[in-house]
Formats: C-alpha cells, sequence, structure tokens
C-alpha cells in the first residue's frame, strides 16, 4: 500500500491518550487537548494529582470524556495490563502522547543495575508496550498520530546522563523508524525534544546509589535555574506540531540551540558539553 498524504490532525471529537498527566507537560497537554475538544485517556502513577487534574477537566470540559488509570510504568507486567484495558475500551483513540518519564542522577558507575533499569522501563519499555498494544487501534483510524517526548538529551549526550541519554536516544530512533511504518496508513508520528521545561523531573529524579548527597543537593540545585520554560508553553508547542504533523518538534530557544551545535559540531560538542554541564543534567 502506498503512502497517501494526510492532512493536519483535527483534535477535535478525538481521544487522547496522555501518559504522565498528572503534573508538569502532561498536565499542561491534557489542558490544551481539552480546550481543543478532545476526549481524554489520562495514565499516571500518582493517584491524587491524576484525579484531581483530571475532576477539574471534567468540571471546565462538562461534554467531554475524561478516564484516568494509575498504573506505574516502571512495572513491565502493569504497563502491558494497562495496554490491553487501553486497547479494549478505548478503540475510538486517534493520538497516543508518549509524556511519562524519570531521571537518574549520577554517573554510569555511580547508578545501580535496577536504577538504570527503572529509566528504561518508563521511558523506553513503557512507549513500546504502549505503542504496540495500541497500533490496531490507531491504524484503523486513517489521520491519526503518535507523538513521543524525547529530550535535548536524545540529540547531545552529555556525561553524568547515561540512563537518560540511552533510553531517550532509543525513544528517537523506534519513533521515526516507525514514522516510515506507519506512514501507508495514514498514522503521523511526531517526535518532541524538550529543552529546559519547569517540571518536576529534576526533583523527582531516582538517586544513584553511589552519588555523594552533598554532589545530588549541588547538582540539583544549579540545574534548576535552567527549568524556566512554562509546561503551558511547551504543551502549546508541542500540541501545534502535533496539529501541523511535524516530523520533530524542538521545545525552546535552548533546544534550539543545542540542536544546531550538534549538527554545526557534530564530534566536537561532546567537549563543550562536558565543560558545561556538573552535576545533575538531566532536561524535560
Amino acid at each position: 500500500m502506498s503512502a497517501r498524504r494526510v492532512g493536519p490532525y483535527h483534535f477535535d471529537g478525538g481521544t487522547a491518550v496522555v501518559t504522565g498527566a498528572a503534573g508538569g507537560i502532561g498536565a499542561a497537554l491534557a489542558v490544551g487537548l481539552a480546550a481543543r475538544g478532545s476526549h481524554l485517556v489520562l495514565l499516571d502513577r500518582d493517584a491524587d494529582g491524576l484525579e484531581a487534574g483530571a475532576a477539574t477537566l471534567r468540571a471546565n470540559h462538562s461534554s467531554l470524556c475524561v478516564a484516568t488509570y494509575v498504573v506505574d510504568l516502571a512495572d513491565d507486567a502493569a504497563t502491558v495490563r494497562v495496554a490491553a484495558e487501553l486497547a479494549r475500551d478505548h478503540a475510538d483513540t486517534t493520538l497516543v502522547i508518549h509524556n511519562a518519564g524519570v531521571a537518574l542522577a549520577g554517573r554510569f558507575d555511580q547508578v545501580g543495575a535496577e536504577q538504570f533499569d527503572t529509566v528504561l522501563a518508563v521511558n523506553l519499555r513503557a512507549v513500546v508496550t504502549l505503542t504496540r498494544a495500541m497500533l490496531p487501534v490507531l491504524t484503523a483510524h486513517r489521520g491519526a498520530h503518535i507523538a513521543a517526548l524525547s529530550s535535548v538529551f536524545g540529540i547531545v549526550a552529555p556525561p553524568g546522563q547515561t540512563a537518560y541519554c540511552t533510553s531517550k536516544f532509543a525513544v528517537r530512533g523506534f519513533m521515526e523508524s516507525l514514522r516510515g511504518e506507519l506512514a501507508p496508513a495514514g498514522v503521523g508520528v511526531t517526535v518532541v525534544h524538550p529543552g529546559g521545561v519547569r517540571t518536576g523531573i529534576a526533583r523527582n529524579a531516582i538517586v544513584g546509589s553511589g552519588l555523594p548527597a552533598a554532589d545530588w543537593t549541588a547538582g540539583l540545585s544549579r540545574f534548576e535555574r535552567f527549568l524556566s520554560r512554562d509546561p503551558a508553553v511547551a504543551a502549546e508547542t508541542i500540541l501545534g506540531g502535533v496539529h501541523r504533523r511535524r516530523r520533530r518538534v524542538l521545545v525552546g530557544r535552548d533546544a534550539m540551540v543545542i540542536d544546531a551545535l550538534a549538527r554545526l559540531l557534530p564530534t566536537t560538542h561532546a567537549r563543550l558539553l562536558t565543560a558545561g554541564t556538573h552535576g545533575l543534567t538531566t532536561r524535560r
């Protein structure tokens, strides 16, 4: 089957699945989607935050359906179960946004194997598992769309972020390859690379078991100064990219600068990153 071009993604009347929807970019995406007329299926491990956000959305948009699922995407078995539920109960889904993410502070030799695997479970395996389950649903709706949040650290790889970079480069590769596979079905794919967005990902990061407490505190304090972009602004950029079927969305001027740096200095930008990053350097 040859690929036929599809037009812009239409939010109004569609159903959107959003992971990591209890706060930060995920919660802002839910607000933006509701404002555009999308029914919502929201996932997060934070039951209280998820239900509070859903209650506000229901109150403000009484005509929309807002379903919630409490799940820890670090639990592979739980992810498989919820993925099957979503495919069964939400056959009208036309948009999936993989937003959930977790950070891990510390060099490779400072983090445990289980800690490293948790990052891969949330940031990568959950994306693959949910996509696999929802693929028959999405391909049944020509004009559907999938978006996944990689990171600027899916473009460049600074020291101290081996687990995070591994997961985010892998998400980028998975989605970019998937794009060509889904084009004949008329399903779009967007990879998102946020820069410094004001979310809780740094404060909620897993701390490497071998990372000294003083190093963690100092690194966190330095890095949080760079997390300045409003999640609502980031969400609008992402949704604008989805609407226009952008293959790639850079969120923030810092993301644009880092992307340009990687393109202009493909072999030497790593030295600049090493010089400019210390301690916790995760961006989302």
